[in-house]
């Protein structure tokens, strides 16, 4: 079914010319982007089904084609590659953000960068953003993967990553896949050995952010830092 062949009060596109973005559900607004459904499947539901697949727009944000390519009703490369640029848009969005301003200016911002990335992994990830004299962002690396402790996070791979960006200093993160923001004791002692390490070649770690699904918190917020 496609989107004109909607009640006129259910069309997306109509809907926000009208009333603007910000009326529209998310399925809504994933349905302009994909127009058509398929034979027994509407648009609306066929968006709604991504979103229930993925976690939501989230967990969306972290999908790749072949990821897109076992649903069904996106089989075509066309629909798939419009749909993946557009996540990659909103990514790339919010990182030239933090790149033209300094980083703390926008905390908000940078929790969401942080989210888009990180939020809706299956798995740890450790990530390092690097940041100029004037704490703009230069850029974002993931360094290390898996169950994060002490002796899993290298501290001389970050101290040879920040020297290469010629860093003056970096904001930590990684995510909880089990969705509990609040920092344990391992995430303390880590913050405190790179912290330190980091010192040592001028670098200053202005933060670690621990991201989930839809929340994200800030251990210098805690004066963890």
């Amino acid at each position: 079914m496609l989107l004109k062949d909607l009640p006129p009060d259910s069309r997306p596109r109509e809907k926000l010319l009208a009333r603007g973005p910000q009326a529209l559900s998310d399925a809504e607004l994933l349905a302009l982007l994909l127009r058509t459904g398929m034979a027994g499947k509407n648009v609306l539901a066929l968006a709604q089904e991504l979103l229930d697949t993925f976690g939501g727009i989230a967990g969306l944000l972290h999908t790749s084609a072949p990821d897109l390519q076992r649903v069904k009703g996106l089989g075509g490369p066309a629909k798939r590659a419009e749909l993946v640029a557009v996540l990659e848009l909103a990514r790339r969005a919010l990182a030239q953000q933090l790149s033209a301003r300094t980083v703390f200016d926008s905390p908000g911002a940078v929790k969401a960068y942080l989210q888009l990335h990180l939020g809706a992994r299956a798995h740890e990830v450790f990530a390092v953003l690097f940041l100029d004299a004037q704490n703009r962002l230069l850029a974002t690396e993931e360094l290390f993967r898996g169950t994060l402790t002490q002796t899993s996070v290298y501290p001389r791979e970050v101290v040879l990553r920040a020297l290469h960006h010629q860093a003056a200093a970096v904001v930590l993160a990684h995510n909880h896949p089990s969705g509990v923001t609040e920092p344990s004791r391992a995430d303390e002692v880590l913050t405190h050995t790179l912290k330190t390490t980091l010192a040592l070649v001028d670098v200053r770690v202005l933060d670690h952010v621990i991201v989930a699904p839809g929340a994200a918190l800030s251990m210098a917020e805690r004066g963890l830092v």
